[in-house]
C-alpha cells in the first residue's frame, strides 16, 4: 500500500523547473504559498494532504490535488467523505474495472513526484516505521489517477488523485507484513523514461496494455529502507523535520526484516 509519503516544496520546485520553465515554477510557488505546512517530511493520507501533480491533461503543468481520489459520480460531501479514504490507493490490477477508477484509468491519469514513502513492519505486537527511498534517484514519481468533482452545494472544484499500488517486490514484501492484508503491496514506481508513457493517451487496446506494462514491482535491488521514529500516536514525529532519519530499534536486531 501507500498511505504516507516524503515531498518537500524544495523538491516539487526544483522538478517543475525541470520539467517546464521558469513560468511553471513561478506558478507553483504561487500555488505553494498559501500552504505553509507544505513541507511534507510525513504527509499521512489520511488526513487528505495536498500534493503537487503533473497530469495527462497538462503534463508541463504543476496542480495542487488532494490525496482521496473524489470519482465525478459522487452525489454530495457527504457521499465523498465516505468513500474517501477507500480511494488513497487504486490497485493496479483492477483500475481499467473498478467503478471509482476506470474513468480516470482511460484518460486521466497523473505522475506524483516524492522522495520516499513509508510503510509498517509488524513484529510481535507491534508495528514498526520504516522509509523506502531509491538507492540512485533523490526523488522519484509514483503512477496515479485523477478527477475533477465538484460539489454542488458549494460549487467548489475539487482536484484529487489516488496512487496506483502494485504486488510487493522481495523487499517490501519482507517490511510490508501486516497479516490482516491478502498479501504485501507497494505504488507503482515509474522510471524517468515510464514517466512520459504513463501520461499518454490511450487511443487503442494496444495502448492500454502499454499502459498496464507500467503498473509493476520495482527492482528491489533500487530500493533502502531503514526503520524511522514513531510517525503516529502521542509519541509520533508528525509532519516534522527529521520524520525521514534511521532510528534503531533494539528488538528489531535479531528480526531485522532487511537482513
Amino acid at each position: 500500500m501507500c498511505y504516507a509519503v516524503k515531498a518537500r516544496t524544495e523538491m516539487s520546485l526544483r522538478i517543475a523547473k525541470s520539467r517546464g520553465d521558469a513560468e511553471a515554477a513561478e506558478k507553483l510557488t504561487r500555488l505553494l504559498n498559501p500552504f505553509p505546512e507544505f513541507d511534507l517530511h510525513f504527509a499521512n493520507a489520511f488526513t487528505h494532504p495536498r500534493l503537487v501533480v503533473y497530469t495527462d491533461a497538462a503534463p508541463h503543468d504543476p496542480q495542487l490535488s488532494l490525496w482521496g481520489l473524489v470519482p465525478s459520480w459522487v452525489k454530495d460531501d457527504a457521499q465523498r467523505k465516505q468513500l474517501w479514504n477507500r480511494t488513497l490507493n487504486a490497485r493496479g490490477e483492477s483500475i481499467f474495472e473498478k467503478p471509482a477508477f476506470r474513468t480516470s484509468a482511460k484518460g486521466k491519469r497523473c505522475i506524483v513526484h516524492v522522495e520516499g514513502f513509508y510503510e509498517h513492519h509488524h513484529f510481535g505486537r507491534k508495528t514498526y516505521p520504516y522509509f523506502i527511498h531509491l538507492k540512485d534517484r533523490a526523488h522519484f514519481a509514483l503512477a496515479g489517477l485523477w478527477e475533477e468533482w465538484k460539489n454542488k452545494e458549494t460549487g467548489e472544484l475539487v482536484h484529487s488523485f489516488g496512487i496506483v499500488t502494485t504486488e510487493a517486490n522481495e523487499l517490501l514484501a519482507r517490511i510490508h507484513n501486516d497479516p490482516k492484508l491478502e498479501g504485501p503491496r507497494m505504488p507503482a514506481i515509474l522510471t524517468e523514461a515510464e514517466e512520459e508513457q504513463w501520461l499518454a493517451p490511450i487511443n487503442s487496446a494496444a495502448d492500454e496494455l502499454a499502459i498496464k506494462s507500467l503498473i509493476k514491482p520495482y527492482p528491489a535491488d533500487a530500493m533502502s529502507a531503514h526503520p524511522v521514529r514513531p510517525l503516529l500516536g502521542k509519541e509520533g514525529t508528525g509532519n516534522a523535520e527529521g520524520a525521514s532519519d534511521a532510528f534503531e530499534y533494539p528488538e528489531l536486531l535479531l528480526a531485522d526484516p532487511l537482513a
